[in-house]
């Protein structure tokens, strides 16, 4: 894993670039800490921090591509192929001879075997810039799902591009500005596709490329969910699934570098630690390694809430007795979450200011625990979007509104299960001009004019096809930049085998009857693994990341509220409602005010330090 940046421009001279170049790299440095490299042309300069995971030794970029002297094509590389070794053997077949044992030069190859439409033979965990001096071209290609990130932005005689949005911004030509459309989605839980929140910024959308030339910039699709027939019965279909899994895990078990699971608790990750300790015992591997967060006192005070109705621990143990994992808790508490420093690091991983309050910051130190001990992390994440687990696919009031069902369900602002809302504490004036629901609603509609049927989609089938449309192009968009950020922060890579798009595929075409067949959520993935898990995990409700319930953190952010309140410099301040900010900091204010006091405190941190001018 790693990160990459890059500049074309076909006007001016790069060589003499290089200081600018390497300032662009330099950001990366969280995402690559291993080694650091660059590349420039007349027309090209591209930039790799390294994250050494396969072939530490060999697979150094930019990588290039030569023949008797001349340079073919360079590769700046981030992520991994997990079908790398049998592309190996048939570019080998074809004549390709390699000189490192990487998936990078895999990579390279490919394109040169097969042009742009070696893409679709990918399968992994990607995003990356190919330039190619024989045409002057750039490619910038993202996997199918989005799981890493890549962003670029145009100029007048080329591009910038960037893992991060903080490689673009250390340009000398780019200054950071949000305009009103961007505040708004920097606010709504919508997280639109090739949506980047500064303004002139985009990000490359999952499963497209992205060309650049002299003639400008062209967009091309190469992968999108589509709507196909499904045929097999629920024994059939329940063990597909399980061989997907099996292959999945297997092939994402690849490392030379200390690897190990997230463990919840929760079915997701409790299926894929067993899975892990299965195919690691076979290999004379084992045992797995595996890694939870808590907070002091998080189990034995804990009160159910509308969102989690168990805490995660005892269930986490009873997983990783049951498959002999090493397990480790990470234990948070308040002073660790509301710590300044902390905070920062997370603004700084993530670039904006995105509200999910303890929520980044435990992530973010759980990824920091780990990192001591493990490089590469298996997660859960995205099986509740592909298997149907949250509880909203289950309310018919949230599948039935007109809008994202998350959103009908208050989830953005019930993220903390405290039932506030993101806005609370924002000028009514400035919700107004910038009409929130209405933004919401328009993201809505084109997310939907964007979903495949069947003619056979009819009633609730055809209704619930468009959820899981809407999770797997939207939300979790959301959920897999939060977790891509916060572990890259500390130099982790995380991967997400429920992720691989085989799988998201096959489930994607599965009827909703079958897909809750035993009348409860994720009712596919819990008999294709229920044979690996004790009965105590596999019968588990569904919850949430978890959140700190103490009181001591409502009461540290009433404190923060209160001083920024008295702080007539604080950036933040001419977006806010002085009322509603007098109530949040009032004596016995509503454990309400965190989503939104998490959002503004997080604003305030982020146009003091970051220089963002808002365009309002």
């Amino acid at each position: 894993m790693c990160g990459i940046t890059g500049w074309i421009s076909y006007d001016h001279d790069l060589t003499k670039q290089r200081a600018t170049l390497e300032a662009m790299t330099a950001t990366m440095a969280c995402r690559g800490p291993d080694a650091a490299g660059h590349w420039l042309d007349t027309h090209a300069a591209l930039g790799h921090r390294r994250l050494a995971v396969i072939d530490p030794d060999g697979g150094k970029q930019p990588m290039t591509a030569t023949h008797e002297g001349r340079t073919l094509l360079v590769l700046t590389y981030s992520g991994e192929v997990y079908n790398y070794r049998e592309l190996r053997a048939e570019l080998e077949k074809l004549g390709h001879a390699f000189r490192t044992r990487s998936d990078t030069e895999v990579v390279l190859r490919a394109y040169l075997q097969w042009g742009e439409e070696f893409a679709e033979r990918l399968n992994g965990m990607y995003a990356f810039a190919l330039w190619d001096p024989r045409n002057r071209q750039l490619l910038l290609i993202r996997d199918r799902m989005g799981i890493k990130p890549l962003y670029y932005y145009p100029t007048p005689d080329g591009v910038l591009f960037g893992s991060e949005p903080k490689a673009i911004l250390a340009h000398p030509s780019v200054h950071p500005t949000v305009d009103a459309e961007g505040l708004a989605e920097l606010i709504t839980f919508t997280k639109t596709p090739g949506h980047a929140v500064y303004k002139g910024m985009h990000e490359v959308r999952p499963g497209h490329l992205v060309r650049v030339g002299r003639g400008g910039v062209t967009v091309k699709r190469y992968w999108a969910l589509t709507a196909r027939e499904h045929t097999d019965d629920l024994g059939t279909t329940v063990a597909h699934i399980r061989a997907l899994l099996d292959d999945i895990v297997d092939r994402q078990l690849i490392a030379d570098v200390p690897l190990c699971t997230l463990l919840s608790g929760g079915l997701d990750s409790s299926a894929l630690t067993a899975l892990a300790a299965r195919a690691l015992d076979a290999q004379g591997r084992g045992p797995v390694r595996s890694f939870a967060v808590d907070f002091t006192g998080h189990t034995e005070n804990f009160t159910p809430d509308d969102l989690r109705g168990t805490p995660d621990g005892p269930y986490a143990h009873a997983l990783a007795e049951h498959v002999g994992s090493e397990h480790r808790d990470i234990v948070l508490d308040t002073a660790a979450l509301t710590d300044p420093g902390h905070r920062a690091a997370v603004l700084a991983a993530r670039d904006l200011p995105n509200g999910f309050g303890d929520g980044d910051t435990s992530l973010y130190l759980l990824f920091k625990a780990v990192r001591e001990q493990s490089t590469v992390a298996l997660s859960g994440e995205s099986a509740d979007e592909v298997f149907g687990g949250y509880r909203w696919f289950h309310d018919p009031e949230a599948v039935h509104a007109d809008t994202f069902p998350w959103i009908a369900a208050g989830l953005s602002g019930r993220f903390a299960g405290d039932g506030g809302t993101r806005e609370a504490l924002l000028d009514r004036g400035l919700l107004a001009k910038l009409d929130l629901p209405g933004y919401t609603s328009g993201r809505y509609r084109e997310a939907l004019a964007e979903v495949p049927f069947l003619d056979s989609d009819t009633g609730l089938q055809r209704r619930m096809r468009e959820i899981s449309y809407l999770h797997l192009t939207r939300f979790v968009q959301i959920l897999l930049d939060r977790k891509d950020r916060a572990s890259m922060a500390v130099g982790l890579e995380v991967r997400v085998p429920f992720c691989d798009h085989r799988l998201v595929d096959y489930v994607f075409n599965t009827p909703w009857s079958m897909k809750t067949f035993d009348g409860r959520e994720k009712s596919l993935l819990r008999a294709a693994t229920r044979e690996v898990l004790p009965d105590v995990v596999a019968d588990r409700v569904k919850s949430p990341y978890p959140s700190t319930q103490d009181p001591r953190y409502h009461e540290a952010l009433r404190g923060e509220l209160t001083e920024l309140a008295a702080d007539r410099t604080a950036p933040v301040r001419p977006l806010l409602d002085s009322g509603a900010l007098a109530e949040a900091t009032a004596d016995g204010a509503s454990p309400g005010i965190r989503p939104g006091a998490e959002l503004i405190l997080g604003m305030n941190a982020w146009l003091r330090t970051s220089g963002t001018t808002l365009e309002l």
